[in-house]
């Protein structure tokens, strides 16, 4: 396992969690859930909002658990919520094309993670 790839990956992630937390139209806009003047109606911010807190949640432990069993965990983790995303957001989205672009980008940040997860480390199963 890469662990200073995978802890890159993990912070990469929690900052774009915190900042969808904070600002759910950055989620909101690419996927189409905003309405003709590119603002989200406030259900959906608040729908959007506790993803962006997994997010943040998941990419700091990626952060901080240590190299080993914790750091794996961490990462299955992640792949979860991001390979999830991709199918859930692949099924539900309103737009084929907004679809396409979010299965991509979840599979795309779930790649990193799973070839940090497989690739050797300096140490032997790090």
């Amino acid at each position: 396992m890469k662990v200073g790839f995978l802890r890159a990956v993990g912070a990469a992630t929690a900052v774009y969690g915190i900042a969808v937390t904070a600002l759910p139209d950055l989620l909101a806009r690419p996927s189409g859930l905003v309405n003709d003047e590119g603002k989200s109606e406030p259900a959906t911010r608040i729908s959007l909002r506790p993803l962006g807190w997994r997010d943040a949640a998941s990419g700091l432990a990626m952060v901080l658990a240590p190299a080993g069993p914790a750091l794996r965990t961490a990462v299955c983790v992640r792949l979860a919520a991001d390979f999830g995303d991709a199918v859930l957001l692949g099924a539900t989205l309103p737009d084929r094309g907004r679809k396409q672009k979010a299965v991509a980008v979840s599979v795309g940040w779930g790649a990193l993670s799973l070839v940090g997860l497989l690739a050797k480390g300096r140490r032997q199963g790090e």
